[in-house]
């Protein structure tokens, strides 16, 4: 008979059952049981483990407990900071069970209330038993040891020193996974790992057990704050100490590790390798590259050889094609001429010979050789009719191409001269005129301002943009103001005015221009955007004669030249200057500065107007 295995997924559960009656009963005996026991177990580990000898207790001074072991006097000197807060626990429960002063006067045994050490018990315990003051009370364990490992021990026992001493001070680390120092088979990964711990090392020891005063002793506020102060700037100067001791430690450890000159020579092996492989590199590129520019100047070389040939073979075949060309128009003229170009009168004659010019010009080689052989044919004059026809025809097209893109080109320019001039305005450009001067430059957005300006102000649908606008007084600065088309205004502006002021107009025979006045008045430009503040004089006296031969430009710079050299206090100013303007006299040159300077008014009166 044999035996199946069969498995089943069962599912187990559990419940606490809380016991009741005799169940009860029987567990309340069985745990005090086991309590008495612990107990007489534990007060058995007292007496063994905890022992303290009792004239080191009797020779410390309760008034001097801050400077006492406090681990020592509760016997916790082979663990201290080791040490759960259980043993510290039972290490006190043992010290008050056979030092507390009850205890002893039973025992017979005078008591000194005030000086009585049972007093620096209860001091350790009160430090030790709480996790913050024990935590500073470690900060400063008098029985720490902060020395370095010595010369010796550097150079004969390396490893083992430096891993007792970074043990040590690893109780400091506020991570707890502090790495090994290792030893001489550590890997660089590990080793590196170390020193980077170790440089940014972050220590939890703090100093506030070693405060000389007690902030709490103050009395008022004031000096409770300047105490706290105090013990502040103490403490920071002692943990910058610390951490200065640690870099120290790290840094001599660093410099006589023998791992770290073994692997910066591995590196550095490792980099001279590289940088030979990449030496070797660069030249196998450079010859590389070199191989590539030769075989590049051979192909190109090649290249333009061929090159050369066909352009060749092509000036051949050009030829040979424009001398059969000649040939054929030879031909064709000559049999034309031999059937006196198919004609009855000299009129028809002419016609068909400018005819056979059309032909030659039009006809490409292969219809010039079909047509000349067709020629020979009896229905030669219907072929040279036919061929006429076909001639004028290609003629007739290739002059209506050149006519429709003339026409798209001059229509193109007509939509924007229209466009342009619907936008700019007589009044539109008057507006930019003002808004120019309104907005010098140095405005913010500028314009954007003016097209704005100018957009409120208008009496059009039309908008400006600030493209517009800019591209307007670029090209109103750059013009000639004798040309534009607002001369015509602001001149009969201006002669209105001068009308109006011709009654208190005083004539005087002598005229006198100073130097600033004969070169402004002989410029052609006036700069329309900038303008001009100034108000013009209100008595000018409108030019009645003009010299009957015009001043030509290069006289105009000598006169205005002759002007600057000779001022006004210059004896006999105007022979001088007639002097050095060739073929003018006095006069000529008397009556063209008058004539500059009533221009120039005039303009500066049609500005005025313009605003």
């Amino acid at each position: 008979m044999g035996f199946v295995e069969v498995v089943c997924d069962f599912q187990l559960n559990t419940r606490r059952i809380e016991r009741v009656g005799i169940a009860y009963l029987n567990s309340k005996t069985e745990n005090c049981l086991k309590r008495e026991g612990l107990r007489e177990s534990e007060e058995k580990l007292l007496v063994e483990d905890f022992f303290v000898d009792p004239n080191f207790l009797k020779s410390l001074d309760p008034k001097e407990w801050k400077n006492q072991d406090h681990y020592a006097v509760l016997g916790l000197d082979k663990l201290r900071f080791n040490a759960t807060d259980d043993d510290i626990r039972r290490a006190y429960r043992k010290m008050v069970l056979q030092h507390h002063p009850d205890k002893r006067k039973a025992k017979g045994e005078e008591i000194d209330t005030d000086n009585d050490y049972f007093t620096c018990i209860t001091k350790a315990y009160e430090i030790l038993g709480t996790s913050k003051t024990r935590r500073s009370y470690d900060s400063v364990d008098p029985k720490f040891d902060d020395s370095f490992p010595t010369q010796h021990d550097i150079e004969n026992n390396f490893y083992p020193s430096f891993n007792q001493c970074f043990d040590l001070n690893a109780r400091w680390s506020e991570r707890k996974m502090v790495p090994s120092f290792g030893d001489e088979n550590s890997a660089r990964e590990d080793v590196d790992k170390f020193y980077s711990f170790w440089y940014e090392f972050k220590s939890w020891r703090e100093y506030s057990y070693l405060d000389e005063e007690d902030k709490e002793r103050g009395q008022d506020r004031d000096e409770r704050r300047w105490i706290e102060k105090e013990n502040k700037a103490a403490r920071i100067k002692l943990k910058k100490e610390e951490m200065m001791r640690i870099r120290a430690l790290v840094d001599l450890a660093y410099n006589n590790d023998k791992r770290i000159l073994k692997f910066k020579n591995e590196e550095k092996e490792k980099k001279l390798a590289a940088k030979k492989a990449k030496m070797d590199v660069l030249q196998a590129q450079k010859a590389e590259k070199e191989r590539a520019i030769k075989e590049a100047q051979l192909a190109k070389e090649q290249e333009e050889k061929a090159k050369k040939i066909r352009i060749e073979q092509l000036r051949v075949e050009k030829e040979l094609m424009k001398k059969s060309l000649r040939k054929e128009r030879k031909a064709l003229r000559d049999k034309v001429k031999e059937n006196e170009y198919f004609a009855e009168n000299e009129r028809e004659s002419l016609k068909n010979m400018e005819g056979v010019e059309k032909i030659c010009e039009t006809f490409t080689l292969a219809e010039l050789q079909d047509l000349n052989k067709n020629i020979l044919d009896q229905s030669a004059k219907d072929s040279f009719l036919a061929a006429l026809s076909v001639a004028e025809s290609k003629i007739k097209a290739d002059l209506e191409e050149i006519n429709q893109a003339q026409n798209k080109k001059i229509a193109k320019s007509d939509i924007k001269e229209v466009k342009n001039s619907e936008i700019w305005s007589n009044n539109n450009v008057q507006l930019l005129i003002k808004a120019v001067n309104l907005f010098p430059a140095g405005t913010s957005q500028r314009w954007d301002v003016i097209a704005t300006f100018i957009n409120q102000h208008t009496t059009g649908d039309v908008k400006v943009t600030p493209r517009d606008v800019l591209n307007k007084a670029k090209a109103l600065q750059n013009s000639d103001f004798s040309k534009s088309s607002l001369k015509t205004q602001a001149n009969a502006s201006a002669f209105e005015s001068f009308n109006k002021s011709k009654k208190d107009v005083v004539t005087t025979s002598d005229i006198t221009i100073n130097d600033e006045a004969g070169t402004a008045e002989g410029s052609n430009k006036i700069n329309q955007i900038n303008g001009s503040s100034s108000e013009p004089p209100k008595n000018v006296q409108k030019p009645t004669s003009t010299s009957t031969k015009a001043w030509t430009k290069e006289e105009q710079v000598l006169l205005e030249q002759a002007l600057k050299t000779y001022s006004n206090s210059t004896p006999d100013r105007w022979d001088r200057i007639a002097d050095c303007v060739p073929n003018r006299t006095k006069k000529d040159c008397l009556r063209r500065v008058k004539e500059l300077v009533e221009l120039v008014n005039l303009k500066k009166g049609a500005q005025d107007a313009v605003k």
